[in-house]
């Protein structure tokens, strides 16, 4: 084959990147976008509450504008692109009784308007989300009764919920564990422990015991391939080692992320980041039977920092008053370093601004979750049909987590005449592809049935449910520029083989 034709043909396809042959091999380089665009299960979320006493359903057109049309919401000052919609159910009404049927219709109302939109959901239930003020010890007020119901209410709801959940796992990008406490956020409560002044001030074995039941059953009402996330990293401990477990329990090894094991199936909502030191007690220590609680932020942080690497981290800022870390160097360090893949775009506004008017806005949109970039790649120029296809492709994830739920890496190969693909499954776990440079190797084989002629080479991460696969809204794209097919969700790899016979 004539190598000058060949740069010619390459020419048509990389008006950004650069093409040279190499002992039969291609090597290709690619420019870097720094465009932002809205890309599966990452950045700023977009929070809509609903009462079950007055159940409004989510609109698809609303939420693919979230996606769609990048815009402000609440008082930012910014502005977004959302594939992800915070969905938090308050359950008013049954606090004393069975969900009704209507409400749980309600449930899939909303994941059948997520899955016509291209977002998915976060998932939280609650009962209660208004504090009730008056003369007690707590240092906010925030007094007792809660509000919220005990154990044997709360896992009949589940069990209740447990099939909505599984037929709609496709657009749930991950549940929080919720139903405990004020918000859900499993503190102020009625029945699992009050580790407030307004109670024993920690929480007792049997209490720690009673929230382990609740997260194992929510893991259980869940398919394996999701995720729950919890409000602070010790009931992750509690619930992985024990009640009795101390805040020196260690953080998953990552031989054991991603296995779908219940301790590889935890991850954190963080609804008070940046708040103050602790993060208003996310990182203390609420105790036991046998220990009171005490501070833990600097042992719990670096716990948290350790764990999150494996699972999905998110949450909301609350505060603006901790400037220490409010600026943009803190954040975006505290960031990085705990892996955040989503924030809250509507709380609390007060900090989120800072960040846009101390200029790193715009990082921040781009860096949570994953962001990929290629940088090179190299295969053959030419592979007969039923042969071992070898290349390597060198990439970067400059984001500050890697993808949290898994999903296919195809190569597709597009008959440049006929249009027709040939897709190959690639064994690549984009779960892996932590921040930093990649290398990735692979030998694939190329189809027996393939035509012979010339095809061009494009790269798919499609979503794994078949339901959303062939939706180019839930395949990630990469940021790169003249790689994107908004058509069909594919990244030109910006190569041209000839297949053989």
């Amino acid at each position: 084959m004539n190598k000058y034709f060949l740069l010619i043909t390459f020419s048509c396809f990389l008006q950004f990147s650069a093409v040279i042959l190499s002992a039969q091999n291609i090597i290709v380089t690619y420019k870097e976008s720094t465009e932002d665009f809205p890309n599966p299960e990452r950045g700023f979320y977009v929070p809509r509450e609903v009462y079950a006493s007055n159940f409004i359903p989510l609109n698809a057109t609303v939420l693919k504008n979230y996606r769609t049309n990048e815009q402000n919401h609440g008082n930012a000052a910014y502005k977004i692109f959302s594939t992800l919609c915070m969905r938090e159910y308050v359950l008013d009404i049954f606090r004393d009784k069975p969900l009704s049927e209507a409400f749980l219709k309600g449930i899939e109302t909303d994941c059948a308007a997520a899955r016509e939109a291209g977002v998915k959901l976060i998932i939280r239930f609650c009962y209660i989300n208004k504090t009730h003020p008056g003369d007690c010890p707590d240092e906010y007020k925030i007094c007792p009764p809660y509000g919220d119901p005990p154990k044997k209410i709360v896992l009949q709801h589940i069990t209740q919920l447990a099939p909505v959940f599984k037929k709609n796992a496709d657009v749930i990008a991950v549940l929080q564990e919720g139903f405990i406490g004020i918000w859900g956020e499993n503190y102020y409560t009625d029945y699992f422990g009050d580790a407030s002044d307004n109670g024993v001030k920690r929480i007792m074995d049997s209490s720690w015991r009673d929230r382990n039941d609740i997260l194992r059953a929510l893991l259980d009402a869940l398919p394996k391939d999701r995720m729950v996330q919890v409000r602070t990293p010790q009931i992750k401990q509690k619930f992985v080692y024990g009640a009795g477990a101390d805040v020196l329990s260690k953080a998953i090894a990552e031989k054991d992320a991603f296995n779908y094991s219940d301790k590889a199936r935890i991850g954190f909502h963080n609804d008070c980041f940046l708040a103050s030191p602790d993060d208003y007690g996310t990182f203390d220590d609420y105790g036991s039977s046998s220990s009171l609680r005490k501070p833990a932020n600097e042992i719990l942080r670096k716990y948290f920092m350790e764990d999150s690497k494996y699972g999905p981290v998110g949450g909301e800022t609350c505060d603006d008053t901790f400037s220490p870390q409010n600026d943009c160097d803190g954040a975006q360090k505290e960031m990085a370093a705990m892996h955040y893949s989503f924030l809250n775009t509507a709380y609390n506004n007060n900090v989120n601004n800072d960040w846009d008017s101390g200029g790193c806005i715009q990082d921040i949109k781009l860096k949570l979750g994953y962001r990929f970039v290629l940088r090179n790649a190299s295969c053959p120029s030419e592979v007969k049909a039923g042969s071992d296809f070898n290349f390597v492709v060198h990439l970067e994830n400059i984001g500050y987590a890697s993808p949290y739920n898994a999903r296919a890496v195809q190569i597709v190969l597009r008959n440049k005449t006929s249009g027709e693909k040939f897709f190959i499954l690639c064994k690549a776990d984009v779960r892996f592809w932590f921040t930093g440079k990649i290398e990735w190797k692979e030998n694939i084989k190329v189809p027996e049935n393939i035509p012979a002629g010339d095809y061009e080479l494009l790269l798919n991460l499609p979503d794994k449910y078949s339901s959303l696969s062939s939706m180019p809204a839930y395949s990630i794209r990469f940021a790169n520029e003249n790689v994107w097919e908004e058509i069909t969700g594919y990244n030109k790899l910006n190569v041209v083989i000839k297949i053989t016979k």
